[in-house]
Protein backbone atom coordinates (compact mmCIF):
# COMPACT_ATOMS: atom_id res chain seq x y z
CA UNK A 1 0.00 0.00 0.00
CA UNK A 2 0.91 3.66 0.08
CA UNK A 3 1.39 5.78 3.20
CA UNK A 4 1.63 9.54 3.54
CA UNK A 5 3.48 10.86 6.58
CA UNK A 6 3.30 14.54 7.46
CA UNK A 7 5.60 16.57 9.67
CA UNK A 8 6.31 20.18 10.56
CA UNK A 9 3.18 21.34 12.33
CA UNK A 10 3.21 23.19 15.62
CA UNK A 11 2.47 26.39 17.48
CA UNK A 12 3.56 29.70 15.98
CA UNK A 13 2.82 33.34 16.68
CA UNK A 14 0.91 35.47 14.18
CA UNK A 15 3.22 36.62 11.42
CA UNK A 16 5.45 33.61 11.87
CA UNK A 17 6.35 30.79 9.49
CA UNK A 18 6.12 27.02 9.37
CA UNK A 19 7.11 24.44 6.78
CA UNK A 20 5.08 21.28 6.38
CA UNK A 21 6.43 18.16 4.71
CA UNK A 22 4.66 15.04 3.48
CA UNK A 23 6.48 11.97 2.24
CA UNK A 24 4.74 9.18 0.36
CA UNK A 25 6.12 5.68 0.79
CA UNK A 26 5.44 2.40 -0.96
CA UNK A 27 6.15 0.94 -4.37
CA UNK A 28 5.17 4.12 -6.17
CA UNK A 29 5.86 4.75 -9.82
CA UNK A 30 4.13 8.12 -10.20
CA UNK A 31 1.96 10.61 -8.33
CA UNK A 32 -0.17 12.91 -10.47
CA UNK A 33 -1.23 15.58 -7.97
CA UNK A 34 -0.11 16.24 -4.41
CA UNK A 35 -1.75 18.77 -2.19
CA UNK A 36 -2.60 20.15 1.20
CA UNK A 37 -6.03 20.51 2.74
CA UNK A 38 -7.01 21.84 6.14
CA UNK A 39 -9.89 21.49 8.55
CA UNK A 40 -10.64 23.86 11.38
CA UNK A 41 -12.92 22.84 14.27
CA UNK A 42 -16.55 22.83 13.20
CA UNK A 43 -15.70 23.49 9.58
CA UNK A 44 -15.47 21.43 6.40
CA UNK A 45 -12.13 20.33 5.05
CA UNK A 46 -10.92 22.83 2.45
CA UNK A 47 -8.29 22.76 -0.24
CA UNK A 48 -5.22 24.88 0.54
CA UNK A 49 -2.90 24.18 -2.39
CA UNK A 50 -2.12 21.55 -5.00
CA UNK A 51 0.79 20.83 -7.32
CA UNK A 52 0.97 18.53 -10.32
CA UNK A 53 3.91 16.33 -11.24
CA UNK A 54 4.77 18.95 -13.85
CA UNK A 55 4.86 21.73 -11.28
CA UNK A 56 1.56 23.51 -11.93
CA UNK A 57 0.18 24.97 -8.73
CA UNK A 58 -3.19 26.06 -7.42
CA UNK A 59 -4.00 27.95 -4.21
CA UNK A 60 -7.08 28.94 -2.29
CA UNK A 61 -7.41 32.73 -2.42
CA UNK A 62 -6.91 33.18 1.32
CA UNK A 63 -3.31 31.88 1.20
CA UNK A 64 -2.12 33.34 -2.10
CA UNK A 65 1.07 35.32 -1.62
CA UNK A 66 1.70 33.76 1.81
CA UNK A 67 1.94 30.00 1.19
CA UNK A 68 4.12 28.19 -1.34
CA UNK A 69 3.67 24.57 -2.34
CA UNK A 70 6.54 22.59 -3.86
CA UNK A 71 7.44 18.95 -4.44
CA UNK A 72 10.38 16.66 -5.00
CA UNK A 73 9.21 14.01 -7.45
CA UNK A 74 12.26 11.84 -6.87
CA UNK A 75 11.43 11.67 -3.15
CA UNK A 76 7.62 11.60 -3.57
CA UNK A 77 7.51 14.47 -1.13
CA UNK A 78 5.43 17.64 -1.06
CA UNK A 79 6.12 20.74 1.00
CA UNK A 80 4.06 23.69 2.14
CA UNK A 81 5.96 26.81 3.16
CA UNK A 82 3.62 28.99 5.21
CA UNK A 83 4.61 32.59 5.87
CA UNK A 84 2.79 35.52 7.48
CA UNK A 85 0.59 33.09 9.35
CA UNK A 86 -2.71 34.32 10.76
CA UNK A 87 -4.89 32.93 13.55
CA UNK A 88 -7.44 31.91 10.92
CA UNK A 89 -4.85 29.53 9.45
CA UNK A 90 -5.21 27.40 12.58
CA UNK A 91 -6.37 23.93 11.54
CA UNK A 92 -5.34 20.35 11.07
CA UNK A 93 -3.47 20.17 7.78
CA UNK A 94 -3.80 17.02 5.69
CA UNK A 95 -1.60 15.84 2.86
CA UNK A 96 -3.30 14.32 -0.17
CA UNK A 97 -2.00 12.39 -3.15
CA UNK A 98 -4.21 11.85 -6.21
CA UNK A 99 -3.57 9.58 -9.17
CA UNK A 100 -0.98 7.49 -7.37
CA UNK A 101 0.33 4.66 -9.55
CA UNK A 102 1.74 1.95 -7.33
CA UNK A 103 2.44 -1.76 -7.23
CA UNK A 104 0.97 -4.44 -4.99
CA UNK A 105 2.97 -7.61 -5.64
CA UNK A 106 2.95 -7.71 -9.46
CA UNK A 107 -0.25 -5.74 -9.93
CA UNK A 108 -0.23 -2.07 -10.88
CA UNK A 109 -2.90 -0.03 -9.16
CA UNK A 110 -4.12 3.55 -9.15
CA UNK A 111 -5.46 5.26 -6.06
CA UNK A 112 -5.71 8.32 -3.84
CA UNK A 113 -4.42 8.63 -0.30
CA UNK A 114 -4.52 10.92 2.73
CA UNK A 115 -2.05 11.58 5.51
CA UNK A 116 -2.98 11.43 9.17
CA UNK A 117 -2.95 15.22 9.62
CA UNK A 118 -0.72 17.64 11.49
CA UNK A 119 -1.92 20.43 13.76
CA UNK A 120 -1.02 24.02 12.98
CA UNK A 121 -1.91 26.57 15.65
CA UNK A 122 -1.35 30.28 15.15
CA UNK A 123 -1.73 32.14 18.41
CA UNK A 124 0.01 34.72 20.56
Amino acid sequence: QVQLVESGGGLVQPGGSLRLSCAASGRISNINVMGWYRQAPGQLRELVATITSGGSTNYVDSVKGRFTISRDNAKNTVYLQMNSLKPEDTAVYYCNAEGVAYWIFNTRRLGSFWGQGTQVTVSS
